[in-house]
């Protein structure tokens, strides 16, 4: 596991090579979710396998919808909630609540079968729901290994501004604007959630062989070395070169939220079914045949 506080040195800033629009689709048990990729446009960015922006929707008492008991095996899956309330169990006995800012980095590794539900107060009360789901690939090497959670609560999340007051940053992997993150990864990630009010600008430093990625979560940025135009719900990909030149227009009206996402390329085969995701056909079946046997164990009932 590593912690990549520092990297080597970048080069010249970033272009965007393209950008893509989130098709709606509902996930789990019916919810409504914002998917840049996997889609028709954009399968993947080696090692990011999914993006899932859930709402902001709203809920009525008792009409929270979530995703009941399902399997993983093969990589992880990153939650960071932004508003509402999620029950997570799992069939390794865990239990945990996630709130605004919190953070669930669960690696699936060998396999393991959970649920991620509306708390029972989110239930009770209603509420607004909204929050990202990032899916990262494990190399070959780390797809047998043990599951594990890094549960780390909003106010453990490292934070820093710009000098100007223009900019916040959390980060939740890699660094930024001179601090970094508590959560350790198996391949060197980063993952940061800006806010830039109008008029904000920063460079983000971004080692020159990660593939990375700009998510609008609300507003409208400029982003890359080109200044493209990036607004709520549409993903930027970004070309390999150095730093990252994100910013907002003076005269906008609004802040905008961005995801940005960076990571080493794995560079291998890929080969997912639903939940699972391998590097040969043959790993899958077996995946599935260990879910079906009851090898990833089941939830016990509350």
């Amino acid at each position: 596991m590593m912690n990549r506080s520092s990297f080597p040195a970048q080069t010249g800033p970033r272009s965007v090579t393209r950008v893509v629009t989130a098709v709606r689709t509902l996930e789990g048990g019916g919810f409504p979710v914002r998917r840049p990729f996997p889609s028709p446009e954009l399968m993947q960015v080696d090692p990011f396998l999914l993006l899932d922006h859930l709402g902001p929707v709203s809920w009525g008492p008792r009409e929270g919808i979530g995703a009941p008991d399902h399997p993983h095996r093969g990589f992880e899956t990153v939650t960071y909630i932004l508003s509402g309330e999620l029950r997570h169990r799992d069939s390794r006995g865990h239990t945990g609540l996630l709130g605004p800012g919190d953070v669930q980095w669960m690696t699936a590794g060998a396999g393991i079968v959970h649920s991620e539900l509306p708390s029972e107060a989110f239930m009770r009360e209603g509420g607004v729901m909204h929050g990202l789901q990032i899916w990262v690939n494990l190399p070959a090497r780390d797809k047998m290994i043990r599951p594990r959670y890094q549960e780390v609560p909003g106010e453990g999340i490292p934070t820093a501004t710009s000098p100007d007051g223009l900019v916040h940053v959390r980060v939740i992997a890699g660094s930024a604007l001179g601090v970094s993150a508590v959560i350790a990864t198996h391949t060197p990630i980063i993952y940061l959630h800006y806010s830039l009010q109008p008029g904000g600008r920063v460079d983000q430093p971004l080692p020159g062989e990660l593939n990375a990625l700009v998510y609008s979560i609300r507003g409208r940025a400029r982003v890359g070395a080109q200044a493209c135009e990036v607004v709520e719900g549409q993903l930027a990909v970004l070309a390999k070169g150095g730093g990252l030149p994100l910013s907002v227009d003076t005269g906008a009206e609004e802040t905008a939220e961005l995801i940005v996402l960076a990571g080493t390329p794995l560079g291998e085969p890929v080969v997912r079914n639903g939940p699972f995701v391998m590097n040969t056909r043959e790993q899958i079946l077996q995946a599935f045949d260990d879910y079906k046997q009851g090898r990833m164990g089941v939830i016990a009932v509350p």
